[in-house]
């Protein structure tokens, strides 16, 4: 039997995020574990008049290529996936790992590679995206795997998950609709504003948004969403930052990190556990050092944090810093392969002020 669940975060995706019209080349892809959410879009692309493209991967084909590619072989980005990046319309993309520590034991070096050879097609996805060429959303089918990371059962999990998704509301899309009213009211307010001072424990930094973009993100390229997020000026990020979660990033897991900023640049990472890693990929490019995201988590509904950065990013009071590549829409101008989101609870004794007007305290919203 269907769990009506999943049917109700497909309606949300098709006719509220993505918005799918007749002959919009869709694509859908995820690993095969994820078929019922797969096989729920691709049903209701083909109701619609799309042109839905389904591609099915293997939960453990990334352990293999890791582990057996040669350079040239993780240098080589398939005629496919340059083709879908120039053409598609709309990509799905579903987060279902069976095991998400497969790449733990994988040669941060190997991943460095793939990933400097695929930058081109990431930005060149962000410059459609920001241009209104091309629409995208990622977001998660529960697996047992993402379960033991949140330290719940199956059961448990999922209904962790949907209730952030709101699909238990009687009119889902209605109450996401909802969150960017209260989105928009929050970025009217921070429009104009330059100077933002983020305080916690071990926390004390500074960064300037004057003249850049907040967008509301409220459930169209993440699912599920809420947060309002920009791209901080390049140069200008002072102080220093702990991060109060594991940051996660390719399989591997990074604890206890703590970022020094100086002229907008990393100047000093440490990490308790994991740290050879971070600095790694602090080294891919000169971009990485450079913070190309700051979000301000508001979905309150989303309390704990689970392992899986597409939720925790969101925990209503929290805040959380990608270094690597900018969103272009956001006015953001830094470049790189990487985008590294790592996130701050700010709910026991943190505070965010804009400008020297208090925003978030304790991790509640002021505004």
């Amino acid at each position: 039997m269907k769990d009506q669940r999943v049917e109700k975060v497909a309606d949300v995706l098709v006719d509220y995020s993505m918005q799918v019209k007749e002959n919009d080349l869709v694509v859908i892809r995820g690993p095969y574990v994820a078929e019922p959410l797969m096989l729920a879009l691709y049903e209701r692309c083909l109701k619609r008049g799309a042109q839905p493209m389904l591609r099915a991967s293997l939960p453990e084909a990334p352990s293999y290529f890791y582990r057996f590619a040669q350079k040239h072989q993780l240098e080589y980005v398939s005629e496919p996936d340059r083709w879908i990046t120039e053409n598609a319309d709309v990509v799905f993309s579903i987060i279902s790992d069976t095991n998400t520590r497969q790449l733990s034991k994988v040669n941060p070096e190997k991943q460095v590679t793939a990933a400097r050879a695929r930058r081109p097609l990431m930005e060149r996805s962000m410059e459609r995206a920001a241009a209104g060429e091309y629409r995208w959303n990622v977001t998660l089918f529960p697996t047992e795997a993402h379960a033991m990371d949140a330290e719940m059962s199956l059961s448990e999990f999922e209904d962790f998950y949907y209730a952030a998704c709101m699909v238990h509301a009687d009119d889902p899309i209605g109450e996401w609709r909802k969150m960017a009213e209260r989105h928009q009211r929050l970025v009217e307010w921070i429009t104009g504003r330059n100077e933002i001072h983020i305080e916690g424990e071990g926390t004390d930094l500074l960064l300037e948004v004057g003249g850049r973009t907040f967008i509301p993100a409220s459930g169209r390229e993440n699912f599920p969403d809420g947060e309002i997020f920009t791209g901080p000026r390049e140069d200008k990020t002072r102080g220093h930052v702990t991060f109060s979660y594991p940051a996660i990033y390719g399989g591997q897991v990074v604890e206890g990190v703590r970022l020094e900023f100086e002229s907008g640049r990393v100047v000093d990472a440490r990490a308790a556990k994991n740290e050879a890693f971070l600095i790694k990929k602090l080294d891919t490019d000169p971009g990485a050092r450079v913070l190309g995201e700051l979000g301000i988590g508001t979905n309150y509904g989303i309390e704990e944090f689970s392992g899986e950065i597409l939720m925790d990013e969101k925990i209503g009071g929290t805040v959380h810093l990608a270094v690597g590549a900018a969103y272009p829409e956001t006015g953001g101008e830094n470049k790189s392969a990487v985008h590294w989101d790592m996130v701050c609870d700010l709910r026991r004794g943190g505070r965010i002020s804009v400008d020297g007007d208090r925003l978030m305290e304790d991790g509640k919203l002021l505004v």
